[in-house]
């Protein structure tokens, strides 16, 4: 199977390495990048240790990023991908946004937003989930393994 550079598989991968960024940072390793007409215009991992900001999580900063990108408060037409479901936050951040589509990868069965039901997001918004879930979550499991 080719991989093609606009799909869902390549967009993760790039979320990955910001979640591999803030692995290496010591953050919770959670990335996420924004798409909007094939092109990334926004990208970010979590930095809520090095900003002190409880709300710097991957998806909230990338948000942020687009919103100036996009120069709206609207991302109708955006993907976010995501490496971790979103929790109930982010996931209302994205509601306000009508945001397109949210894939995202590992499962959060502690604070993800599903736990709450898909109407916490934007009745409009499309959801993948499960992408590159197995290679999220092992990063996420090797992180909170070192902490123990």
């Amino acid at each position: 199977m080719k991989l093609s550079v606009f799909s869902d598989e390549h967009f993760m991968k790039e979320a990955y390495k910001q979640a591999e960024m803030a692995f290496e940072a010591g953050e919770v390793p959670v990335g996420a990048v924004i798409v909007a007409e094939n092109r990334v215009i926004a990208k970010a991992h979590n930095q809520t240790e090095r900003l002190t900001d409880v709300t710097a999580h991957a998806e909230m900063l990338a948000l942020t990023s687009a919103f100036n990108y996009m120069g709206g408060k609207y991302l109708q037409e955006c993907t976010l991908y995501v490496t971790l479901e979103p929790c109930v936050m982010c996931a209302g951040a994205q509601f306000w946004s009508q945001l397109g589509k949210l894939v995202y990868g590992a499962s959060d069965s502690k604070r993800g937003f599903s736990l709450h039901g898909k109407k916490i997001l934007h009745p409009r918004t499309e959801v993948t989930k499960g992408l590159l879930a197995v290679e999220s979550e092992a990063l996420l499991n090797q992180f909170f393994s070192k902490l123990r």
